[in-house]
């Protein structure tokens, strides 16, 4: 079963940037949220709360019951937080409601398991992820909190495609009709550094000696009689 996490929240009743700076002023952060064809919800929340689903990665996959006081619970999917560029603190954040029966678009991170036995890897290779996540449809029900490869069998050169996930627990790519790569082990590299220098190259035979030869034959020579005058 898909877990669902809970973050309290309070209505709001203005909106617009004026509303949104007075409820930051109290410590807040505004939020709303917007759609399965109905009016959009506006609340505020505890940064406290909204940092710690932040910190647990993986938070465009989670579903959330966002709890107003003294009203209802919506089910969501946290969709976008904006920051402040200097401190980073969450300064607004989207929810999409999700409707009874719809498929919604998520991004699923990958991970993979088994990398300790993988052949490989334990051969010097290294693990090449191309896909770090996959785009999906799945029902707000079934969202994955991940997809998992096993690569206890994966040697170097291995090829891990879409088709290597585990369980998709009912999702369906974005991608259709194509096997596509997620990650390969690829081979060792080594590093030009650190390699051994090439060996010398050899003389070529009797090139050597040939050379030597005159300057021998010139020293040897007697010195010419100087002309007379």
């Amino acid at each position: 079963m898909v877990q669902v996490y809970r973050i309290p929240a309070v209505a709001r009743e203005q909106a617009g940037k004026g509303a949104a700076r007075a409820t930051r002023r109290t410590g807040q952060v505004p939020g709303v949220i917007y759609g399965a064809k109905l009016a959009s919800t506006l609340v505020s929340l505890d940064p406290r709360d909204v940092m710690k689903e932040l910190h647990k990665g993986g938070w465009q996959s989670h579903l959330y019951d966002i709890e107003v006081a003294g009203g209802t619970t919506e089910r969501v999917l946290m969709r976008e937080v904006q920051f402040h560029p200097v401190t980073d603190r969450p300064l607004h954040v989207d929810f999409q409601r999700l409707a009874p029966g719809a498929r919604i678009k998520v991004k699923v991170p990958v991970t993979f398991e088994n990398e300790a036995t993988s052949p490989g890897l334990k051969a010097g290779g290294v693990l090449n992820v191309v896909r770090r996540e996959i785009e999906v449809l799945a029902e707000p029900a079934n969202v994955p909190e991940a997809f998992v490869i096993d690569v206890a069998e994966a040697a170097i050169g291995a090829q891990l495609r879409l088709s290597a996930i585990k369980d998709m627990m009912g999702a369906k790519s974005i991608i259709q009709g194509r096997d596509f790569m997620v990650a390969s082990i690829a081979a060792p590299t080594v590093d030009a550094d650190l390699a051994p220098p090439p060996p010398a190259p050899e003389p070529a035979k009797g090139k050597g000696k040939a050379k030597a030869a005159p300057a021998k034959a010139a020293a040897a020579a007697p010195a010419a009689p100087a002309k007379k005058k």
